[in-house]
């Protein structure tokens, strides 16, 4: 199994259980994001805690999932990102466009208070 989905109440937690979020992960993790979107989930808390590599197709899956939650007004966080990953989202100007969480219970802290806000 590549990922881990786990409704949270008001939100979905999908952790990625693969080191690399690459071009064998990100097809799956894409139609899993859009299945949950299709099913009403509009907030979706994205866990790589355990990834220390992504590749442009990583980053789609990402930019899919961020703009799932948008259009549904939903909430969407990124958390526990390792420095590589870390590195390519900055390098690509993306963490002054997505909610980031440094760490799993940041974001879970994170997706409760903006869920309170809407």
């Amino acid at each position: 199994m590549d990922f881990k989905i786990e409704k949270m109440g008001d939100f979905t937690l999908v952790q990625v259980l693969k080191e690399k979020l690459d071009t064998h992960v990100a097809p799956t993790l894409k139609s899993e994001l859009v299945l949950l979107s299709g099913n009403g989930e509009r907030n979706l808390l994205l866990d790589l805690s355990n990834s220390n590599y992504c590749d442009s197709s990583g980053l789609s899956a990402i930019l899919v999932a961020n703009r799932l939650c948008k259009n549904a007004e939903g909430v969407f966080v990124l958390s526990g990102l390792m420095p590589a990953v870390e590195r390519l989202i900055s390098v690509s100007q993306l963490d002054s466009v997505l909610n980031i969480a440094p760490s799993l219970t940041d974001g879970i802290d994170m997706m409760r208070n903006a869920i309170a806000k809407q």
